[in-house]
């Protein structure tokens, strides 16, 4: 039998910090909520390499009497609970007292804090679980914690941290959802020098919601406020209109506590059925106001994951607050169509008339400008008839000059411009009595010396390889007649003795996404001229700055535009006409849930999502010449028998089939 040990205490915080800290996320996470705890209604929290190097938070909280700092170090020393009746009734956001333990126990930490009546503050260091300093110190009433070097001293989980962009992200998502639980906190987050978000403190949800995912998100809002049985739910859901194709932008609070909950989400996509699309999901930031003996938050470090004693009131309380919601606050989509403007050139070139007299000139001015237009006067018949014919020139012009006893005679071809050489020899020039005689000229061409290669000789021992390139026999197809189109979904083709029925979208879907695999590089792409603003969730802010250069190779030209927004300013021509919002929101929810996938299968992935949004549609008007078109595109490639889906594009029908169902066999 192995010997049993008891771990020394540091080897065991060691093992119990990896519950609670995981990431910088986690540390940003468990101190904001222990300075919300404190009573601050002011934070500001900087990060430097996504935090893994340093993280400050400083908050005007009561503080920490000196006496009480090493105890607060301690692990499960805690001032939020006393006894087990306590944790029946968790009001606090912190409660198990391992926080600071576990943080100081895989980095270096310094604490100063002057609690409410203190003269001077404290300062204390601690690292790797180790006191190293405790002194006086001048700070403000509150706390700040500065946290460096974080796994230090555990380089084997270290390694598992990701790139500073990324953790950087996920400790932006930590922040986001700490200010939307607790808008009456004025929150400054400052990220590598630069200020990522600041929110007021007003104590109004509106005003926090518009900070932190933006302008666009929070104006597709409805408010939503519901009370039953002593649960109160209020908040903010999105209109029907404005679904996503996600659920990323669910948040749900349970007493200003983040939490994941699957009733909550369940009730709400309920009452939404219906009234939007398949496939779409709502967006929402709902508070769940409940007696805190009825749930359980004690069910993972982490607090996110909750149990209600009544599973019923909750959804029945979600559910009747989004649905009287939606009745009371969703409104009809309103079209907002400009008016046409009318020709702009006459008030580019001339005055805006502002007397009877100006109106008269202005008038007369247009009517001369009308008639003396060269193309209202002038058709296009008595525009050729005055001009001239041009006469054929001659094609050979000549030029002498006498250099170095010889006289060049340029020709140039008056068709294709190439000039051309002649040399011409001059005879001997006879002088006699100061006199010179004519100087004949023999003509003589000279042709360009055109030199050819030697001929290859192979020897017997030498063997010449012929490199013999298959061709692919193409089947010949079976004469076939287009009948027509069913349900304007379904292509009918009489071929022989069968009768084919072709899935129109499941068909041209599957010929799209060969050919943007075939392509790969060489996808048609369109500039927008208007770019494209969208509002992810920090994860698929995060996932979408890791493979840009994926998402660049499938035809999407994305580019950071900070704070939880990114700008598309190039798409594929095929998807020029869609939703681009949604294709985006679609690509980084994808991409957010498959990290660890290989980058042909993220390709693939975009590929096949873009020839389904491309490709044409179930109830699409198609004429007779495109379904011949179609039809014989894809009868001509045996291959396209399954749409990406892994739906089948045609079905057959013999007529032995047919005709034993009308019993005639």
């Amino acid at each position: 039998m192995p010997q049993i040990n008891i771990l020394p205490k540091h080897l065991a915080e060691l093992i119990a910090a990896g519950e609670v800290v995981e990431r910088p996320a986690s540390i940003v996470k468990e101190i904001m909520e222990n300075a919300i705890d404190a009573g601050a209604d002011k934070i500001t929290l900087e990060i430097q390499r996504g935090g893994i190097t340093y993280i400050r938070i400083t908050d005007n909280g009561c503080g920490i009497e000196r006496t009480e700092i090493r105890k607060a170090f301690v692990s499960h020393a805690t001032s939020k609970i006393a006894n087990e009746n306590d944790l029946n009734s968790i009001l606090t956001l912190g409660f198990r007292g391992e926080a600071l333990a576990s943080i100081a126990a895989v980095s270096r930490v310094e604490m100063m804090t002057r609690a409410k009546g203190e003269m001077i503050g404290t300062r204390y260091c601690i690292e790797g679980g180790e006191e190293k300093l405790i002194d006086d110190a001048g700070c403000p009433e509150g706390t700040t914690l500065i946290v460096r070097d974080i796994f230090y001293n555990t380089p084997a989980r270290m390694k598992f941290l990701k790139k500073d962009v990324t953790e950087a992200n996920a400790v932006a998502g930590v922040v986001d959802r700490i200010a939307l639980s607790h808008p009456e906190v004025s929150i400054r987050f400052i990220r590598d020098g630069k200020d990522a978000l600041f929110t007021t403190g007003d104590g109004k949800l509106e005003s926090a919601i518009y900070n932190v995912l933006g302008k666009e998100f929070a104006s597709t809002l409805i408010p939503a406020e519901y009370e039953l049985d002593g649960i109160k739910v209020s908040g903010f859901i999105s209109k029907p209109f404005n679904a996503r194709p996600n659920r990323t932008m669910q948040f749900f609070f349970l007493n200003s506590r983040f939490i994941k909950t699957r009733t909550g989400l369940v009730a709400l996509e309920e009452a939404y059925k219906n009234q939007i699309m398949a496939g779409k999901f709502p967006a929402c930031v709902l508070n769940i106001q409940a007696n805190a003996q009825s749930v359980d938050v004690n069910v993972h470090p982490a607090k996110t994951e909750v149990r209600f004693a009544n599973e019923k009131l909750i959804f029945n309380a979600v559910y009747y607050c989004a649905k009287s919601a939606l009745t009371e606050g969703d409104s009809r989509v309103q079209a907002n169509i400009q008016q046409k403007q009318k020709q702009f050139v006459q008030k580019q070139y001339m005055p805006q008339p502002v007397s009877g007299q100006q109106i008269k000139i202005y008038e007369q001015q247009l009517e001369k400008v009308s008639k003396d237009d060269f193309w209202q006067k002038t058709t296009a018949d008595e525009f050729k008839a005055s001009v001239p014919e041009k006469k054929p020139i001659n094609p050979v012009s000549t030029k002498h000059v006498l250099r170095d006893d010889s006289v060049f005679r340029i020709e140039k071809d008056e068709v294709d411009l190439i000039p051309k050489t002649t040399v011409i020899k001059p005879e001997p020039t006879v002088v006699v009595k100061e006199e010179t005689a004519e100087i004949p000229f023999v003509v003589e061409e000279v042709k360009p010396e055109i030199k050819l290669p030697e001929p290859t000789v192979v020897t017997e021992s030498e063997t010449v390889k012929l490199e013999v390139v298959e061709e692919k026999e193409i089947p010949e197809v079976e004469p076939y007649r287009v009948i027509g189109e069913a349900f304007k979904t379904y292509i009918l083709v009489e071929q022989g003795e069968k009768l084919l029925l072709i899935d129109k979208h499941a068909a041209h879907e599957r010929m799209l996404f060969e050919k943007y695999r075939a392509s790969q590089d060489a996808i048609e792409t369109q500039m927008l001229l208007v770019p494209v603003t969208v509002t992810l969730s920090k994860e698929e802010y995060s996932a979408v700055l890791d493979n840009l250069e994926v998402l660049s190779k499938a035809g999407y030209g994305i580019e950071d535009f900070g704070n939880g927004m990114v700008i598309l300013n190039e798409c594929p021509t095929a998807v020029a006409d869609a939703d681009l919002a949604g294709v985006v929101m679609e690509l980084a929810g994808y991409l957010a849930d498959n990290r660890k996938e290989i980058i042909p299968e993220k390709l693939d992935w975009i590929y096949h999502s873009t020839a389904c949004r491309a490709a044409i549609k179930a109830g699409d008007k198609t004429s007779a010449f495109e379904l011949n078109s179609f039809v014989e595109k894809l009868l001509n490639n045996p291959d396209i028998r399954y749409c990406p889906h892994g739906r089948p594009v045609l079905i057959e029908l013999t007529k032995r089939d047919i005709e034993k169902n009308f019993g005639r066999i």
